[in-house]
């Protein structure tokens, strides 16, 4: 029950928390972050230069309304950082806007949780058997990102499914493969521990009463030299409709598979 109040609570009942994440971003700002995205943030700087930074990243698994609203914070707090859209929520105006203002708009990509549900595969072996199709679908969805968006991708974010947890194969093993990053111009998904190694921190926000994990954002500032802060629009506000689109196509997902 318990649970249940908590699912309520989060997808239809909690206050707006967007007026926290604009005063992050400021205080942030006050206590000398740069704050930036992925992409930005793998640009060597010039030595000894580096000042304390937060990477923000955005998985857009739903909800363009507040994505759009988180965006427009940022904007007018001259914050950076990167947008990781599912096939699901593209929006390729938001998207350009998003470029053509400094920040990232890319790729959350989940192919294999994709293909297992729409051929109705249970065991991971059987899907890896696949790997090779998998890939240049994913190949082809990033070309018709790139397309809509106008520019060149270089990062890109897994998204995690319900799908890879039954199976216990995550969607970023498609990128388990050096010849298919070098032909999409893949520099960095966002799980690589060449990337998360040069973090002192990895904070993702969670649904309340947890908020954040392993700690708030607030306690780790002037802590925390580099810090990457996850974060995802259905954490920080409520949207009816949405949620409840999202929670009807996961029901119907896990009795169809």
């Amino acid at each position: 029950m318990n649970t249940l109040f908590r699912r309520l609570y989060s997808d239809y009942l909690m206050p707006s928390r967007l007026p926290e994440y604009e005063a992050l971003l400021r205080e942030a700002t006050e206590r000398g972050y740069t704050q930036v995205s992925v992409r930005e943030f793998l640009r060597p700087p010039p030595p000894g230069t580096r000042a304390p930074t937060i990477v923000h990243r955005h998985d857009i698994d739903s909800d363009l309304r507040t994505t759009a609203k988180l965006f427009a914070r940022e904007v007018r707090r001259g914050v950076r950082s990167s947008f990781y859209f599912r096939l699901s929520t593209l929006d390729f105006g938001l998207m350009r806007d998003i470029e053509d203002y400094g920040s990232e708009a890319s790729y959350h990509f989940e192919e294999i949780a994709s293909f297992a549900k729409r051929h109705h595969l249970h065991d991971a072996a059987e899907v890896r058997r696949h790997l090779p199709a998998i890939r240049e679908e994913f190949a082809a969805n990033l070309r018709r990102i790139e397309d809509g968006l106008g520019s060149k991708i270089s990062t890109v974010a897994s998204h995690g499914d319900f799908a890879n947890r039954k199976l216990k194969l995550i969607n970023n093993e498609i990128l388990a493969d050096s010849s298919l990053r070098a032909r999409c111009g893949i520099a960095c998904e966002t799980y690589d521990s060449a990337l998360l190694d040069k973090f002192d921190l990895y904070i993702s926000d969670r649904p309340p009463p947890l908020l954040y994990h392993p700690l708030s954002p607030h306690a780790a500032l002037g802590r925390y030299h580099s810090i990457c802060l996850l974060t995802h629009p259905v954490q920080w506000e409520t949207n009816w409709r949405e949620n409840t689109r999202c929670n009807l196509r996961r029901l119907i997902e896990g009795l169809t598979w």
